[in-house]
């Protein structure tokens, strides 16, 4: 009796220590609602666990030398005890996932997907309007007329990315520029093969479809630099399949914008970094033949189609 009080002791005194370290700082509204979900189940599993090893441990010990074990009496209390405990904590974890997969930072949806007319405010405390269906990009989801956010299409290719900003007339290949605290919505598409977008330290991840876009709901709250990887084997040159994703300040983003914009006010610029980027590209796979023509054939045609998209702001 007196080492089952022990076990019960040990195990709340290391639930207690774990309840009491601070997370680290999230990078982004993502990130901040995984990891608070995280913690969440980690504080339950943890008492669990070092309960169930505790007991597991005292009966092993204590009956190591019984010649002549007894079978275990019915206990219905104890029967109804663990059955109540084991329904509240599944409650628990129901509750704690539905509340962040229901927010439209993890699950966006659109309000008029469902037959609504006019936007709705989106719950979970978010505070924000919910989305809307882009009819010029199948599968997109658009922000409301109403919200000031940002839009960039998202281009995967083998083996290589493009951002088009399609208001600004700006594209990049190698560098995905975000503006810090603010609503974005990264629309993403694939030319030929899956592909996946994954920003680990932004709780980032979404697949990238030929023919049809998802839609990335973000709002990064730490500037700095970050590594965007393909989460999808997509060929020899699947592993050089990387980009920057760097997060701004207002004025720092703007002036990238103007920069990137600086050589050509119609969209030219766009177009050589598509090529440009798609070159480097398919530098890890060029024994392989007709690759690297054809991902830079289609990234001029498809940044020059994505220039009618717009920014809202």
């Amino acid at each position: 009796m007196q080492r089952t009080r022990v076990g019960a002791l040990a195990a709340l005194l290391a639930a207690l220590v774990a309840l009491a370290v601070e997370p680290v700082a999230a990078q982004s509204i993502n990130k901040e609602l995984i990891d608070s979900l995280n913690f969440k189940l980690l504080y339950v599993a943890i008492p669990i666990t070092l309960l169930v090893e505790v007991i597991l441990i005292y009966t092993v010990w204590s009956y190591r030398d019984n010649d002549d074990p007894k079978p275990t009496r019915e206990n219905r209390r104890l029967e109804i005890t663990w059955t109540v405990a084991t329904a509240i904590i599944l409650l628990f974890v129901g509750l704690a996932a539905f509340v962040v997969l229901g927010s439209p930072y993890i699950s966006p949806t659109a309000a008029n997907a469902a037959g609504a007319e006019q936007p709705a405010t989106a719950g979970n405390g978010t505070g924000i309007e919910a989305s809307v269906v882009d009819e010029d990009l199948p599968g997109a989801i658009a922000p409301p007329e109403s919200a000031n956010a940002t839009e960039i299409d998202v281009r995967a290719f083998q083996w290589g990315w493009n951002f088009t900003y399609a208001e600004e007339g700006v594209s990049s290949g190698n560098t995905l520029a975000l503006p810090a605290n603010e609503t974005v919505y990264l629309h993403v598409h694939s030319d030929e093969v899956l592909h996946a977008v994954h920003v680990p330290a932004l709780g980032l991840k979404q697949d990238a479809f030929p023919g049809h876009y998802n839609t990335i709901l973000t709002n990064a709250t730490e500037t700095g630099t970050y590594q965007l990887y393909c989460a999808e084997f997509c060929g020899a040159g699947h592993s050089a399949m990387l980009a920057n994703v760097t997060v701004m300040e207002q004025d720092a983003y703007q002036d990238w914008l103007d920069q990137q914009g600086g050589g050509s006010a119609s969209g030219g610029n766009a177009s050589e970094a598509a090529s440009g980027n798609a070159s480097n590209a398919t530098n890890p796979a060029e024994t392989l033949p007709d690759k690297e023509n054809s991902s830079s054939s289609n990234g001029s045609s498809t940044t020059t189609g994505s220039a009618a998209r717009r920014v809202v702001g």
